[in-house]
C-alpha cells in the first residue's frame, strides 16, 4: 500500500471571533490525495468568491490530469514516463487558471475588483509530496516529533526581514506590514512557489491560513496539537486555540496524517536522512534552514554505480556536482591515479557555474552511491529562491577559496622541491660503476609535483 493510499486528513474552518462572514475555503480530495486552503481578501464578500473559486479551480484542473498522476505513480515503479517536474508544472497550471478565472470575474463586476486569495496545496503522489503556495496561508510538517515550516509567506513583514533593511523592532511600527505581495487573482498571472518533499511513513502535515498561524510564535508550538492522537480533537484544539487568543480572522486548519507505510519506506527513511546528513556537511550547503536544505534536497539525485563504471570523462564537458554517499570513487589523469573520495567528500563543484571540461576522470571504485546536482536545477534555485541564492553563491565563494588556496600551497612546495639542493654526488661516490645507472631519489616528488599527487578534486 502506497503512502497516498494511506492518508487521513481532518479539516475544520471558523468564522473567528471578529468577522461576520467567513472568507477561507479549503478543499480535500482523498481519492487524489489533494488538500487545499484559500483565504480570500475583497469587500462585498469578494473574498469569499476568490477563495471558492480557486480552491474549485485547482480541483478541477488537477482532475483533468489524473492520468497524468498515474503516469507518474506507475513510472516510479519502473515505466519512467512522467517526471517529477511534470507533476509541479501541472500544480503551477492550475494556480494560473485559477488566477485567470478570478482576475477575469473580478473584470466583470465592479464590486469584486481587485478580489484575490492566498492559496496553498499539498498534492501526494507515491511517496512524494508536491507543494504550490500564493500569499501568506502556511503549509507545516511534524517529522520525527519536530515541526517546521515549509512554506514562506509573500508579505511585507517578510520581505523587510529578508533584505535586512530594518530590525524587527522596527518593522513592527510599518504600516500594512502584513500586507500580502503575491495573491492569486489580483493580476491575470501570479508568481507561484512550489516545492517537491519525499514523505516519510508517520509524516504530518498542517495546512492554516493566517488566522490560525497568525498566533503562532513557533513551529514547535504546535507540536502538542499534531502529536494529539484523535484527528478531530487536534483540528478543533487548534481552532479554539486561535480563538482564545482572539479569533481576529477566519480560521482553517487540515491536518494530513501518513500512515506507517512498508519496511521499504523504513529503508527509505534511513536514506534520506543519510543524505540530508551529507548535504549538510558540504561547505556550500552548511549554513542553509532546514527550509532551504528541504530546497536543495528536492533537486539532489541519488545515483547507484557499480564497481568500475565510469561516473566522469576527462576532457568531457559536465554539468553536474556529485557528492559521494556511500562507497568510494577513483579520480584519474591520463594512467596516473591522483586520488580516492570517500563519504562526505565531493567533486566537480565548478560545473554547477560553467560549462568547462573535466580535468580528470571518475571511476566508482566499487559498487558506491553519488548524490548528483545538475546545473540547470541549480540555477532554477538561484532564480526563485533570491534569499537562498546569496547565501548559496557566498559558500561558493568560500569554496573556490579553499580550491585557490590549495593550489596556491601545492605550487609553493612543488617548487621548493624542485629547488632542492642536489646531493646526489654525496650520496653516490664517483668511483660508482659508470654503466651502472643511479637512482633518482627525486623522481617520485617530481612526478609528484607534475601532478601525481594532485589530490584537487576534478571540475
Amino acid at each position: 500500500m502506497g503512502l497516498e493510499e494511506n492518508v487521513r486528513f481532518f479539516a475544520a474552518t471558523d468564522v473567528g471571533r471578529v468577522r461576520d462572514h467567513n472568507e477561507d475555503n479549503y478543499l480535500v480530495d482523498k481519492k487524489l490525495a489533494l488538500f487545499v486552503v484559500a483565504d480570500g481578501m475583497g469587500g462585498h464578500a469578494a473574498g469569499e468568491v476568490a477563495s471558492a473559486l480557486a480552491v474549485r479551480t485547482v480541483h478541477d484542473e488537477v482532475k483533468k490530469e489524473k492520468q497524468l498522476i498515474d503516469d507518474y505513480q506507475a513510472g516510479a515503479k519502473g515505466a519512467a514516463k512522467v517526471t517529477a517536474r511534470d507533476i509541479l508544472n501541472l500544480l503551477e497550471f492550475a494556480v494560473q487558471r485559477a488566477c485567470a478565472r478570478i482576475h477575469e470575474e473580478a473584470q466583470g463586476d465592479k464590486q469584486k475588483r481587485g478580489m484575490g486569495t492566498t492559496l496553498s496545496s499539498l498534492l501526494i503522489v507515491g511517496n512524494k509530496g508536491f507543494i504550490a503556495h500564493v500569499g501568506d496561508s502556511r503549509i507545516y510538517m511534524m517529522r520525527g516529533g519536530k515541526v517546521q515550516q515549509l512554506t514562506e509567506d509573500h508579505t511585507v513583514f517578510n520581505e523587510l526581514i529578508k533584505r535586512g533593511k530594518l530590525t524587527r523592532d522596527q518593522i513592527e511600527k510599518v504600516a500594512h506590514k502584513n500586507a500580502i505581495t503575491r495573491a492569486v487573482g489580483v493580476y491575470e498571472r501570479v508568481e507561484i512557489d512550489t516545492l517537491l518533499i519525499e514523505l516519510l511513513p508517520g509524516d504530518q502535515f498542517l495546512l492554516a491560513s493566517d488566522g490560525l498561524h497568525g498566533y503562532v510564535a513557533n513551529p514547535e508550538d504546535l507540536t502538542p496539537y499534531l502529536a494529539e492522537a484523535d484527528g478531530d480533537t487536534a483540528v478543533a484544539q487548534l481552532i479554539a486555540f486561535a480563538n482564545e487568543a482572539g479569533g481576529k480572522d477566519n480560521i482553517t486548519s487540515i491536518v494530513v496524517r501518513l500512515g506507517e507505510g512498508t519496511q521499504a519506506d523504513t529503508e527509505r527513511a534511513k536514506k534520506l536522512a543519510l543524505k540530508r546528513e551529507v548535504l549538510a556537511r558540504m561547505p556550500l550547503f552548511s549554513r542553509l534552514s532546514e527550509r532551504e536544505m528541504l530546497r536543495v534536497m528536492q533537486v539532489a539525485e541519488v545515483r547507484a554505480f557499480p564497481a568500475g563504471e565510469l561516473v566522469i570523462k576527462e576532457g568531457d564537458r559536465g554539468d553536474e556536482l556529485f557528492t559521494v554517499l556511500s562507497g568510494k570513487v577513483k579520480v584519474s589523469r591520463g594512467d596516473t591515479v591522483l586520488t580516492q573520495f570517500g563519504p562526505g567528500e565531493h567533486f566537480g563543484e565548478m560545473a554547477l557555474i560553467r560549462s568547462v571540461p573535466r580535468s580528470a576522470t571518475v571511476h566508482a571504485e566499487g559498487p558506491c552511491e553519488l548524490i548528483a546536482i545538475r546545473r540547470g536545477d541549480f540555477f532554477e534555485i538561484l532564480r526563485k529562491e533570491h534569499e537562498l541564492a546569496v547565501k548559496l553563491l557566498w559558500q561558493f565563494l568560500g569554496v573556490l577559496a579553499d580550491r585557490l588556496d590549495q593550489t596556491s600551497r601545492d605550487l609553493r612546495a612543488a617548487r621548493t622541491e624542485l629547488s632542492a639542493e642536489d646531493v646526489t654526488a654525496e650520496i653516490f661516490p664517483i668511483g660508482m660503476d659508470e654503466e651502472e645507472e643511479p637512482t633518482d631519489p627525486y623522481g617520485a616528488s617530481r612526478h609528484n609535483a607534475s601532478g601525481g599527487s594532485d589530490s584537487t578534486p576534478p571540475s
